[in-house]
């Protein structure tokens, strides 16, 4: 039970990490902007890192039942979406510390968000 929850909580300071990058746009503040993108990039290196572990250490496997079936889909493809974010949240801070965005033009962060 420990290593869900811990995950959860990886995942709710993601949140709150993500939006205080958003919210360095509006204040044109970069270093809060680059500081709050590399947080969120570790929390999910950190969540893809943990759900490795945790599938390598299951006591069943997604042929064993409905249960192994069904948590394998869900927390894989969950996997999936946080590993996809994590790259694109990589080539924004990239862009951003390139100068690629603006107050009035970052729409790419707003995707990836």
């Amino acid at each position: 039970m420990a290593l869900p929850l811990l995950n959860t909580v990886i995942l709710l300071s993601s949140g709150a990490t993500v939006t205080w990058a958003h919210d360095g746009f509006f204040t044109e503040y970069s270093r809060d902007v680059s500081n709050g993108l590399t947080y969120t990039i570790v929390y999910g290196l950190f969540f893809t890192a943990f759900q490795k572990f945790e599938y390598d250490n299951a006591t069943f496997s997604i042929n064993d039942s409905v249960y192994g079936s069904i948590f394998y889909m869900t927390t894989g493809f969950h996997g999936l979406h946080v590993f996809v974010g994590t790259v694109f949240l990589i080539v924004c801070l990239l862009r951003h510390n390139y100068g690629h965005f603006a107050v009035e033009h970052h729409i790419g962060f707003i995707c990836a968000v």
